[in-house]
């Protein structure tokens, strides 16, 4: 049995990391066949590739040993969900950070 690539995975995954930064909710998402629950904080482009920036608070169930914001390519996060779980943007994220400049399609509102 053959599947057709699912060209739509991009865009519905575009939607759901700017619908949970919008609404500051954590997503849930297999990222390198580990289970892991993000506060996204910021949506951007790199090398024409979306990338989004978020704090980890648990991957495979477990908690971080040690907060720090991550960088994961957007293609590489699978099952997307967003949760019902809010998150308060962390004090690490910095939105003024030279990488996000002129490249940033959505960010967290820290207000």
């Amino acid at each position: 049995m053959t599947s057709t690539p699912d060209t739509s995975a991009p865009n519905n995954a575009n939607a759901l990391l700017l619908q949970a930064i919008a609404l500051r909710k954590c997503i849930t998402a297999t990222y390198n066949r580990m289970v892991c629950t993000l506060a996204p904080h910021i949506l951007y482009t790199k090398h024409d590739d979306v990338f989004v920036d978020a704090v980890t608070l648990e991957r495979d169930g477990q908690p971080p040993k040690e907060i720090k914001l991550g960088t994961f390519k957007l293609a590489g996060l699978k099952d997307i969900e967003v949760t019902d779980r809010p998150f308060v943007p962390d004090a690490i994220f910095n939105p003024g950070d030279i990488k996000y400049d002129r490249v940033t399609l959505f960010v967290v509102d820290r207000s």
